[in-house]
């Protein structure tokens, strides 16, 4: 059984490096949070070996690697408390030695890649990174096995989408401290961006381009995502709602910010986290069905509703609802 240090210490990490998913987190029921704790954990763990600002020779980084895969899959007795835990749980929930070993191969990826000339072959670095994680997710839920499958195709947008929100906003950061560019190497041609811009931080219309397109493709991964969190265990899809509405939330920062992610990293301030769980927290007392929610409380647009997100308003509601989007900006 997992014991209590191992969940504490895999608590820690997520809250020293998740800030935002700890939130969410924090609302599932403690016989899948204590799980989501040494997942997160795991994935951090991995995620430095090749993340670190002082990262080792990539021969010793892919050794590394290596070892982690062993004792994540049960192969060879855990030397780390987190794999320990991370081993048990695997095999308590049926997660698949497939998505683990996805997973590493995608942080071994990241040794050699640094550049994605397509979104297909991003989206292939995120089948492991991103959308495994949404797998190994579902199996902790673990909804009743139509629903379970009904949920995978759903999670595993999800899952897509978070990454790619933090990709689009942590473009910068990227390059400053990876020297990794995510933007697809296409897109950015299409607008006639070129590598040495990006990497000198010279922003520009087209650029905005090149961030708007990206943004919609995103949004996009939201809308399929979402649509799958009914699918879930019913006290787990609060949490898992809310997450999704933090996360497309960084969309509106970057928007703030003019698309401007070159000369600054967006964030959510903690007064805008809270405000943001308070909203879905009384939309979702009215409906309890996540997609009606995250259509009200989200940024993400939906195309039959343009900027009127909320199916519910009623007419002359329109200076209160202009009432509340001055707030909201203000956080």
């Amino acid at each position: 059984m997992v014991n209590t240090r191992q969940v504490e210490q895999s608590k820690r990490i997520q809250q020293r490096t998740g800030k935002t998913f700890h939130l969410a987190t924090r609302l599932l029921p403690e016989r899948v949070r204590h799980a989501t704790y040494v997942l997160y954990a795991f994935f951090r763990v991995a995620d430095e070996v090749v993340d670190t600002a002082d990262p080792a020779p990539p021969e010793e980084q892919r050794a590394e690697l290596e070892r982690l895969r062993a004792e994540a899959l049960g192969e060879r007795e855990p030397t780390d408390p987190v794999l320990a835990a991370f081993n048990e749980v695997c095999e308590r929930n049926g997660i698949a030695d497939e998505d683990v070993e996805v997973f590493v191969d995608a942080m071994r990826s990241d040794i050699d890649t640094s550049r994605y000339e397509t979104y297909d072959e991003l989206e292939a670095y995120m089948d492991g990174s991103a959308a495994a994680v949404g797998r190994m997710m579902t199996a902790v839920m673990d909804p009743d096995p139509p629903a379970r499958e009904r949920a995978l195709p759903h999670a595993t947008k999800l899952g897509e989408a978070f990454q790619m929100s933090n990709f689009l906003r942590d473009v910068r950061e990227d390059v400053v401290e990876r020297d990794r560019v995510y933007l697809p190497q296409e897109t950015l041609r299409r607008h006639g961006v070129s590598e040495e811009e990006v990497k000198a931080f010279e922003f520009s219309e087209r650029f905005r381009a090149v961030m708007e397109d990206e943004l919609a493709r995103t949004e996009e991964l939201y809308r399929e995502g979402v649509a799958g969190i009914k699918y879930l265990p019913d006290d787990c899809q609060f949490a898992v709602l809310l997450a999704a509405v933090l996360y497309a939330d960084h969309h509106r920062a970057i928007r703030r910010h003019d698309y401007d992610v070159l000369s600054t990293t967006p964030s959510l301030s903690t007064p805008r986290k809270l405000w943001l769980l308070a909203r879905t927290r009384l939309a979702w007392m009215r409906t309890r069905d996540p997609e009606t929610v995250f259509r009200r409380v989200s940024v993400v647009p939906y195309p039959s509703t343009h900027t009127a997100r909320d199916p519910d308003r009623r007419p002359g509601s329109g200076r209160g609802d202009r009432f509340a989007s001055w707030v909201r900006d203000l956080i």
